[in-house]
């Protein structure tokens, strides 16, 4: 028996190391590393639009305007919040992001700011069945916060082109840029900074194809 006992503490001793080494493994597996906090997701909206300088025509002109999906110049065809601290250096928030591309977001934005101004005979997105006599072409410029000044300011940049659909012939070109202070220098300041910018753009644009 003593013989016996030796073997067995010798054998249990020899596996004492594995096991305590096990305990850390699986001690250490318990311990998980807290989760990273949801991302903040904000919207281009424009919930009011300002006044055109000029009155559109008090008859509604009889034809059909489409608006095309906006493009985005390089760097801002992305949901990430765009920021810059020095001359041709884009950076993005890690934590904030727009819900989806703010080229798809102003497509619908566009449409309705058209439609409440009451000087085409309908407006629709483009590609569309409807027979359009006009059509709205639009660029994403520019959609950044500027934190080389201060306060950080929002600048905002659409390129439009007006399109005679029968001849595909350019009426008119026009690039609108509006610049917005931001209240508090953070993601969420840049987000209600660009909404203000938005709708003095909007109201531009409405004024742009409303005259032509």
């Amino acid at each position: 028996m003593k013989s016996n006992d030796t073997t067995w503490y010798s054998h249990f001793a020899s596996l004492a190391p594995t096991a305590a080494i096990l305990a850390l493994v699986v001690g250490g597996c318990s311990v998980l590393p807290a989760p990273l906090p949801p991302d903040n997701i904000y919207l281009l909206e424009a919930p009011t639009i300002p006044a055109m300088s000029q009155p559109v025509a008090s008859a509604r002109r009889d034809v059909v305007l489409a608006v095309s999906l906006p493009r985005a110049r390089a760097g801002y065809d992305t949901s990430r919040m765009v920021w810059v601290r020095q001359a041709h250096g884009l950076e993005t928030y890690a934590r904030s992001r727009w819900a989806d591309v703010p080229a798809r977001m102003l497509a619908p934005l566009i449409v309705q700011a058209l439609e409440r101004s009451g000087a085409f005979h309908a407006v629709v997105s483009a590609p569309s069945g409807v027979a359009a006599g006009l059509r709205l072409d639009t660029e994403l410029v520019r959609l950044q916060q500027d934190f080389t000044v201060k306060p950080s300011e929002v600048r905002f940049t659409l390129g439009a082109q007006l399109i005679d659909t029968a001849t595909q012939r350019v009426i008119a070109t026009a690039e609108f840029d509006e610049t917005e202070k931001c209240e508090s220098e953070d993601a969420y300041g840049g987000v209600r900074a660009a909404n203000r910018a938005l709708e003095r753009l909007l109201a531009r644009v409405v004024e742009f194809c409303a005259g032509r």
